[in-house]
């Protein structure tokens, strides 16, 4: 099996694993280490396939999961942004005795529209993936200016985005493709019902990926989780509002 790239921040008595998002790789956290180093040892982490952990082709959210885990502190808060809260999400549901905490942000359960559920349009995810056989940088590009929309810092919120992704090499299109394979697919809505672990979800109102109407919803379907809505954030509050989400993040740990 490959390593992925793992690195280990600050000197907090509580772990604290941090899971970027689609596309992107463990730089897009850059904005909060120093608030978050002083409460936590922070460990960053590329996913496999992107960043700094090259070598990997497409995986299944399991294998992604079980990869993750093979270098894992014994016990910790595991956070997940986005694609990151879906692998979060199901490790929790493999090894909940591994979790201090499940943190999910910008994420869902399940992020294609069904019957009933808000989400993305499974015809849109699925012409992000046709694009990026033919126009790779620009559709990743897109993708990306799409969390930001709406925000009040959003242009400079999507040129740190954009940064981070140019930082690094691009992960390959067959590992994107296979993210968003994943993004369609993946429904952990009932599963995660019966989780028991401390869950806490942080989102957006102005997150155009994941609707605010989901989360009442799952306030109703999860009552053991307790959710956060950021009012002018959309997808990547930790890059619009970094003081109040590391704030909500302190609290969870004062409270565990």
């Amino acid at each position: 099996m490959n390593d992925i790239w793992w690195q280990t921040k600050g000197e907090g008595d509580c772990d604290l694993v941090l899971l970027h998002g689609w596309g992107l790789n463990a730089q897009v956290w850059d904005c909060i280490i120093p608030q978050l180093s002083s409460h936590f040892t922070v460990h960053l982490v590329d996913l496999p396939g992107y960043g700094r952990s090259g070598g990997f082709a497409a995986l299944s959210l399991r294998q992604m999961a079980d990869i993750v885990l093979s270098q894992a502190p014994e016990k910790a808060i595991w956070l997940g942004w986005s694609l990151g809260g879906l692998v979060a999400s199901e490790l929790a549901l493999l090894v909940p005795e591994r979790m201090h905490a499940l943190v999910t942000v910008a994420s869902s359960p399940c992020f294609s529209a069904r019957d009933g559920w808000a989400g993305i349009k499974p015809e849109v995810l699925a012409g992000f993936q046709h694009q990026l056989s033919e126009d790779f940088q620009r559709t990743v590009e897109r993708f990306l200016a799409l969390q930001t929309l709406g925000t009040e810092t959003a242009k400079q919120d999507a040129r740190a985005l954009k940064n981070t992704v140019l930082s690094l090499d691009m992960p390959s299109a067959e590992v994107l493709n296979g993210g968003l394979e994943i993004l369609k697919t993946a429904d952990l809505r009932t599963a995660l019902s019966a989780l028991e672990i401390p869950f806490l979800r942080l989102y957006g109102r102005l997150d155009g990926l994941v609707p605010r109407k989901i989360v009442p919803l799952l306030d109703e379907m999860w009552p053991r989780s307790k959710s956060i809505l950021f009012p002018k954030a959309a997808h990547a509050p930790f890059i619009s509002h970094p003081a109040e989400f590391c704030d909500a993040l302190v609290a969870l740990k004062a409270r565990l």
